[in-house]
């Protein structure tokens, strides 16, 4: 009976044994780190992997996370150079570098952090005016990161980026600048609706131009095949003429050659004499001197014309 409680004993002890080891088997996950004292002095700090903690002795006193971390804080009241209270909230993105600084360089390091924006703050918007406060972001931006990210290194932060999230200004400006947006928009709905008129007017007079200029083309045009048809028409009439001219003059010269081939007599050449002083005779000369060779012919051929005009063809 007693070797069976003894062995029991045993038994319960290892378990007990195993429990505790296994209560004091630490992961630590990726992006975190884990700061470890000793009897109440810093010890290590763990990172990603598997760790195993003393009993009693050894205690996780914080865990840290690496990542990137955003604060947001509650608007603060800052007074500008020339007296002008306005309440600006900031948002802070900073990083935790050294698990150990974090731990034991400061006590509660988010408050610490967030009074020390409100100071930075109130120092730098205290030496700008109300413009300059309102259009000068990037540069209150970056003074303040330069200055929180030196004053939270003994900290083990380090401040990557600082942002105001919201100016407000008193009500009494807030509706001056309304006042003045609002001008400000009606005066450039007034430029684009002159500019806007304007360019109407020119495309009109654009078009107007392009209409006169396509008319007096069309003219142009017209005026020019008018006169191309005109010089083609005197042109063929020349032409027509000179043709016929031609012709005649190659019918006279073949009537000539047939002349000459035939062997007239004298009085076959003063007949044909008589027939071009007819000709002449048909223009507008007043009084024709006739030679006196084809006088005695003329008596011939009127008889020959007579007989000619008497006989009828048909008969």
């Amino acid at each position: 009976m007693g070797n069976l409680i003894s062995f029991g004993a045993v038994i319960l002890l290892i378990i007990l044994l195993l429990i505790l080891i296994i209560s004091n088997i630490v992961i630590v996950q990726q992006s975190r780190a884990y700061v470890v004292e000793r009897l109440g002095a810093f010890r290590a700090v763990w990172n990603v992997g598997l760790h195993l903690k003393i009993p009693f002795i050894e205690r996780i006193v914080k865990k840290v996370s690496l990542k990137e971390q955003v604060a947001d804080f509650a608007p603060q009241p800052v007074i500008t150079k020339d007296n002008v209270t306005m309440q600006i909230d900031t948002v802070i993105y900073f990083q935790i570098t050294d698990p150990k600084l974090y731990t034991y360089g400061v006590e509660h390091p988010m408050n610490a952090i967030e009074n020390l924006t409100a100071t930075t703050l109130r120092n730098i918007i205290g030496e700008l005016e109300l413009d300059q406060s309102l259009t000068s972001r990037d540069t209150i931006n970056a003074k303040m990161r330069s200055i929180l990210d030196e004053a939270t290194d003994p900290w083990g932060i380090k401040v990557n980026r600082v942002e105001l999230k919201n100016i407000i200004p008193p009500k009494e400006i807030q509706n001056a600048m309304e006042k003045q947006m609002k001008a400000e928009r009606e005066r450039r709905e007034s430029i684009l609706q002159a500019e806007g008129s304007k360019q109407s007017q020119i495309l009109v007079a654009e078009g107007e131009k392009q209409s006169a200029i396509l008319r007096a083309d069309a003219e142009k045009q017209a005026a020019i095949l008018k006169a191309e048809g005109e010089k083609a028409a005197r042109i063929m009439a020349a032409e027509a003429e000179a043709e016929a001219i031609a012709k005649v003059q190659q019918a006279l010269a073949d009537s000539l050659k047939l002349l000459n081939e035939s062997a007239p007599n004298d009085q076959v050449v003063k007949l044909k004499a008589l027939e071009a002083m007819e000709k002449v005779a048909d223009g507008k000369a007043t009084k024709i001197i006739i030679p006196s060779e084809l006088q005695g012919l003329a008596g011939l051929a009127a008889s020959a014309k007579t007989v000619f005009d008497t006989e009828d063809p048909k008969a």
